[in-house]
């Protein structure tokens, strides 16, 4: 049974920093992608950042050069960290993991792409 756990959020001020996490047991792919979606209350769900297995990295332009996706695949886990926190990051963020990787190396980023999920973490930035 495959469990993905995400920790790490919480309230922040704006142009601060946080850090999430997610592990994920009984889950393994060896050419996947997996990755952090948001939902902001009263908007559609919607991608953030993912990472294939061999470590390429896409980042969605709202976030590009500020979020930064990794993973540690010795410990089965993926990062996103957070800088330069704004109000609009506001948002309950989900680990998600179990796409398959494009032919081209890309990744999906349509949620219906990901198998798995995550419970969600609530990520808050005020002024």
């Amino acid at each position: 049974q495959v469990q993905l756990v995400e920790s790490g959020g919480g309230s922040v001020q704006v142009g601060g920093s946080l850090r999430l996490s997610c592990a994920a047991s009984g889950y393994t792919c060896s050419r996947c992608c997996m990755g952090w979606f948001r939902q902001a209350a009263g908007k559609q769900r919607e991608w953030v950042s993912l990472i294939t297995t061999s470590g390429r990295t896409f980042h969605a332009d709202s976030v590009k050069g500020r979020f930064t996706i990794s993973q540690d695949s010795a410990k089965n886990t993926q990062y996103l960290q957070m800088n330069s926190l704004k109000a609009e990051d506001t948002a309950m963020y989900y680990c998600a993991a179990g796409a398959s990787a494009l032919t081209s190396g890309a990744c999906w980023v349509a949620e219906g792409a990901y198998k798995y999920w995550g419970q969600g973490i609530q990520v808050t930035v005020s002024s």
